[in-house]
């Protein structure tokens, strides 16, 4: 014979509630036809668990009940790995009567006369269990350990506990938590108090896992609350946008949606934050950034109020001329930029453009106001041609003096790989190609087609030789 009791149960589960007593109750029957049986019960963690009596005796064929309570209540189940069990000792009662303190003393001695029956793991369950590993960690991951723990505890719960779980899960980003409850039956359209998505909080939650677990577990969207891609945005998290952008047909988005406060879409949340990853991929999926919102602001405006120089460069180099429209103050984004003291952009919004008109007309008064404004004087229009490139075109030598005195480089291509010497050389200006090659310009036309004046391509070359003589 290899034991002399058997256990009614192969597992301990203890429904945990929370800061409150908790214990489970299990029997033992004595396998012996003709004699009593000792039995003593122990723990691997005696200093969480207790029984209502540690020794006992069970007559012939008889079964006893047996308590095991968690000694001390707490917030959070005491889970340990391995798990904790109870170990089930006994030996034969021949006279079938002993006191406490004789059970204690026959369990001290080891030896063969003591069975070591049955070892029972002992598991927390129920839905405090759950919420216990939601609280304490924000990364639980798919262990052994955990899926053990999960999965036992779910079943203790029912359909509402499950669905009520969901939400603190994808506030705290659990991924994990969030798939096993949804397995489990939760239901993910159900909204918080508050009215929001499940999905949105997970965006807010900044875990990418959780928006897509909730992805494709086909989370339906209220288009008159839910505002994903704005949520996205704002955060700046590139990975979620793509993620509900790669589903947006499943999740029926809008890419040029609008907020109900400002009417803004998310490329003006980005722009506003200057939020450039997000923005460069709101862009490459086809957005809308000349839209503007109830104000009359488009997303320049938005990222000219703030000063965000990238964004705003990023922008303009995606739509040209939205840098003129008008918001309902009859504003541009480089008015914005001005109330704002936004200095940095003054050339970008306003400035390079008057300075590349003056320089086109020859206006040397406009090109020096435009200047000590902080007008950039190497800065390219949408052809790569600059303020000099117009000036040399046109033949205007004191505009062109005006711009090599403020730094103005001789030798920076256009969108065509032409300098200001290649136009003024087209162009026929002499004098200009003169003083451009005075000040360094490369007398190699290795860009220019075909010169319009052969004469003037002559006179480049000799300037240039003395120059190089003297």
């Amino acid at each position: 014979m290899d034991k002399l009791v058997n256990a009614d149960v192969k597992e301990l589960n203890l429904l945990f509630t929370g800061n409150k007593k908790c214990s489970t109750t299990f029997r033992l029957t004595n396998l012996m036809h003709t004699m009593s049986v000792a039995v003593s019960l122990t723990t691997t963690n005696p200093s969480i668990f207790t029984f209502t009596q540690q020794f006992s005796i069970i007559p012939p064929l008889c079964t006893s009940s047996f308590t095991l309570n968690l000694s001390k209540p707490s917030n959070h189940p005491p889970i340990s790995s391995p798990p904790d069990t109870v170990l089930v000792k006994s030996t034969m009662l021949p006279t079938g009567k002993a006191s406490p303190e004789d059970l204690r003393r026959l369990f001290i001695k080891p030896g063969p006369h003591i069975f070591k029956d049955v070892t029972i793991p002992i598991s927390f369950v129920g839905f405090h269990v759950i919420e216990s590993l939601i609280s304490t960690s924000s990364n639980v991951s798919k262990t052994l350990e955990t899926a053990f723990v999960l999965s036992k505890a779910i079943t203790w719960c029912d359909e509402s506990e499950i669905t009520s779980l969901l939400l603190p899960a994808v506030t705290a980003g659990n991924s994990y938590v969030v798939s096993s409850l949804i397995d489990a039956g939760a239901d993910v359209n159900k909204r918080s108090p508050d009215g929001e998505s499940l999905i949105s909080l997970a965006i807010r939650s900044g875990d990418v896992d959780t928006v897509s677990v909730l992805v494709e577990s086909r989370v339906l969207i209220d288009h008159e609350h839910d505002r994903l891609l704005h949520d996205a945005v704002f955060a700046n998290r590139v990975d979620m946008i793509e993620v509900l952008c790669m589903n947006y047909l499943d999740l029926d988005l809008d890419l040029n949606s609008i907020d109900f406060e400002l009417g803004q879409t998310p490329v003006h949340i980005a722009a506003s934050y200057g939020n450039v990853e997000a923005l460069e991929l709101l862009i490459a999926l086809g957005c809308d950034v000349d839209v503007a919102d109830y104000n009359g602001w488009t997303a320049v405006h938005c990222a000219a109020v703030n000063g965000h120089v990238e964004a705003v460069n990023l922008l303009l180099s995606s739509c040209k001329y939205v840098k003129y429209a008008l918001d309902k103050e009859k504003k541009t984004a480089f008015d914005l930029a001005v109330e704002n003291r936004h200095i940095e952009l003054y050339d970008t919004l306003h400035l390079g453009d008057v300075l590349c008109r003056a320089a086109r007309k020859g206006d040397v008064d406009v090109m020096r106001k435009c200047l000590a404004e902080g007008a950039r004087v190497n800065a390219k229009d949408q052809n790569g041609w600059t303020a000099l490139h117009r000036a040399a075109f046109k033949g205007h030598v004191e505009g062109v003096k005006v711009l090599l005195d403020h730094g103005g480089l001789v030798d920076l291509v256009d969108g065509s790989g032409y300098t200001a010497l290649h136009r003024a050389v087209e162009a026929g200006h002499v004098k200009v190609a003169m003083m451009l090659i005075a000040h360094g310009a490369k007398a190699n036309m290795k860009s220019l087609a075909v010169p319009c004046d052969l004469d003037c391509f002559r006179n480049c070359n000799a300037v240039r030789g003395k120059i190089q003589r003297a």
